[in-house]
């Protein structure tokens, strides 16, 4: 009788050895195995491997560039005034197409929150 260091039973093993055949042989999901395929993407998914947003940019939407303003700013963050709002974008290390439109900005604007810096951004 062989006494190794297996942590399962010979019956468990044999199950096991059935139960991945399929998976293993086949070079496609098996029906046991579906919650390893991934889920299609929808028509509502937001883009996730599009580059940097640029508030300036044509193809950048003003759902993307409020999006990525609120990666960043948080709610402690306003109000503010541009000045404050690139130190506070800057020591949260945003990417400089981001941070460098900020500095267009009219010095005098206040904005109470990341929608009405996103609208600013995109007008």
């Amino acid at each position: 009788m062989q006494r190794g260091s297996d942590r399962l039973s010979v019956h468990r093993d044999d199950e096991m050895k059935h139960e991945l055949r399929g998976l293993l042989g086949s070079g496609h999901p098996a029906r046991s195995a579906g919650w390893h395929d991934p889920e299609p993407t929808a028509d509502d998914d937001p883009e996730v491997a599009g580059g940097p947003v640029a508030p300036g940019d044509p193809s950048a939407s003003f759902a993307s560039v409020r999006l990525e303003l609120a990666r960043v700013l948080t709610r402690g963050a306003f109000p503010a005034g541009p000045r404050e709002l690139i130190g506070a974008m800057r020591r949260e290390h945003a990417p400089d197409p981001l941070v460098e439109p900020l500095e267009r900005l009219p010095r005098s604007a206040r904005y109470a929150n990341v929608q009405e810096l996103a609208e600013a951004l995109t007008a």
